[in-house]
């Protein structure tokens, strides 16, 4: 049954990737928001949302009220937007469950994602000037901001004696490709028009939400 679950999500996110590739709107429509359902139902069947586990339950709920926001019209942008950042801040919340005392690894790691997010963050700004659309700044700031400290949660796990080698490399993966897919939607939308942007940014998205959770639920499932 919870495997099942799985594989059905999976299957969404393929028939949603299918979709965004041939234009078929009603499919994109209906299976992207299935993926998430299917991931919430089988996080929520296989685990109960124990523990730390709550967070990630509502971190994909607030995914599914972004995605559906965004498949919306273009003045639910900004709602969407806060909708995924609720969401990371869930999941932040979630990778500080029983984490352990900073050290050596966190401090490199922090150091490298700040200087990626200031250059990347510095494109998005004179992007959003020379557009017209300053109203966008801060708030692609703040985004920016707490989707690295997502990033930066997750990818810490990899030094923690706490967390199973497999749990974190999952969840590592998979917040990075969650970060790669919303840089694709950023660079997308306001820089510069990305080949196939739309198709490697939801594949990026799928893939890094199912394995940012499926890595969460072998930790603390």
């Amino acid at each position: 049954m919870e495997l099942a679950l799985l594989v059905l999500a999976l299957a969404a996110a393929a028939a949603d990737w299918a979709a965004v590739a041939k234009g078929w709107k009603r499919t994109e429509y209906f299976a992207k928001p299935a993926v998430m359902v299917f991931l919430f139902v089988w996080l929520y069947a296989g685990t109960r949302l124990q523990g730390g586990l709550l967070w990630f339950g509502l971190g994909i709920l607030f995914s599914l009220a972004g995605d559906a926001l965004l498949m919306a019209q273009e003045r639910f942008f900004l709602a969407g937007l806060i909708a995924f950042l609720l969401a990371h801040i869930a999941y932040i919340i979630g990778f500080s469950y029983n984490a352990a005392p900073p050290g050596f690894w966190d401090i490199a790691l922090g150091f490298i994602l700040v200087l990626g997010a200031v250059r990347i963050l510095g494109r998005l700004v004179s992007a959003l000037k020379s557009k017209g659309t300053p109203q966008l700044i801060l708030p692609v700031r703040i985004y920016g901001l707490i989707i690295s400290l997502m990033l930066f949660m997750a990818m810490r796990t990899l030094a923690q004696p706490t967390w199973e080698a497999g749990a974190s490399i999952l969840v590592s993966a998979g917040a990075f490709l969650f970060y790669v897919s919303d840089l694709i939607l950023a660079w997308n939308k306001f820089v510069s028009p990305v080949k196939n942007g739309r198709l490697l940014n939801i594949t990026a998205y799928h893939l890094g939400q199912i394995a940012l959770i499926v890595g969460a639920a072998m930790q603390f499932g």
